[in-house]
């Protein structure tokens, strides 16, 4: 089989569950549904942690930027797979498919750094109270979250442009609903060495790392929390860290299935269960764990509810 030259290679097809047109019809409303809350949820968190004056301290500021990463993330691809769950029509462009690569790269790379950072601010927030405010700066705040979007975004265009300028075969069906790099990869004629070992150091230093660190970050929390006399002091202690834990455990769990398992040759759909799972479920999540187990955020809510309905 020929590579196809770059030039007369204008589109990938992006297979998805083509081959369920029942699930498909089931997953637009439930997908859009949940794209939805992930819009509104996130957003709201967002315009709460700008508006309400008590919210702006450090952990609000990367709860913030969390939830810009979770619109940014699903934004880069569920609009065109919702498209593509009613159409017969599944092809992306080339330039369309390497914009939504690195994207989606950028921004769930984002994410698995972001998680640590708020993690380190926890364990500072709890073990190093004293010293919290001066080692949490606003200047160390802007500092994190604009290095973790720079490298990140510098990262995923590495990535993106040494997959995109391997020649491709004739045969350009993505099995998947995206423009997965993993699945695009498997359509490169030449060799994809170099972009395999590129993929696997940023998966190394961006899953078990950052996973490493917030699992050390806890356990100086966890024993920090136990050595506090009162029962009422403990559960408040917790409380200020446990909607970042679960949003921890169900990021990293689901990523982690589907990018440090060994790899296929042949796609299966519960691959793409999988993605679905932690790229769409996850972000609409967040802020539902948030403010479920946050008062200060119920409270901000409540306030800025008021204040638009009093402004009217």
């Amino acid at each position: 089989m020929e590579p196809v030259n770059r030039t007369d290679f204008s589109e990938f097809f992006l297979k998805g569950f083509s081959g369920y047109p029942g699930l498909e019809h089931l997953l637009f409303p439930l997908c859009s549904a949940m794209y939805l809350v992930t819009l509104l949820g996130n957003t709201a968190i967002v315009v709460v942690s700008i508006l309400d004056s008590h919210l702006h301290t450090p952990m609000y500021f990367f709860l913030g930027n969390l939830s810009i990463l979770d619109i940014c993330y699903t934004s880069s691809f569920v609009p065109l797979m919702l498209v593509h769950f009613l159409s017969a029509r599944k092809t992306i462009s080339f330039i369309g498919c390497a914009t939504q690569m690195c994207l989606s790269l950028s921004t769930g790379s984002a994410e698995c750094l972001l998680l640590a950072i708020m993690a380190y601010d926890r364990y500072l927030a709890i073990c190093r109270p004293l010293w919290y405010p001066v080692l949490m700066s606003r200047r160390l705040c802007l500092l994190l979250a604009g290095a973790t979007w720079a490298l990140c975004l510098l990262k995923s265009v590495t990535e993106t442009v040494i997959a995109m300028r391997l020649p491709f075969c004739g045969h350009h069906v993505v099995s998947h609903f995206t423009c997965e790099i993993l699945e695009v990869l498997k359509l490169a004629c030449g060799d994809t060495s170099v972009s395999e070992a590129f993929l696997l150091v940023g998966s190394i230093l961006l899953l078990p790392v950052p996973l490493a660190l917030i699992c050390l970050s806890y356990a100086l929390i966890l024993a920090t929390i136990l050595q506090v006399p009162s029962a009422a002091g403990r559960r408040k202690a917790f409380s200020t860290c446990s909607a970042h834990l679960a949003v921890v455990l169900l990021f990293y769990s689901t990523v982690i299935s589907s990018y440090m398992k060994p790899k296929s040759k042949e796609a299966h759909i519960s691959d793409e269960v999988f993605t679905i799972l932690y790229a769409v479920v996850t972000p609409m999540l967040n802020p539902v764990i948030y403010s479920l187990r946050n008062k200060e955020v119920k409270e901000a809510a409540r306030k800025v509810w008021g204040w638009s309905w009093t402004s009217r």
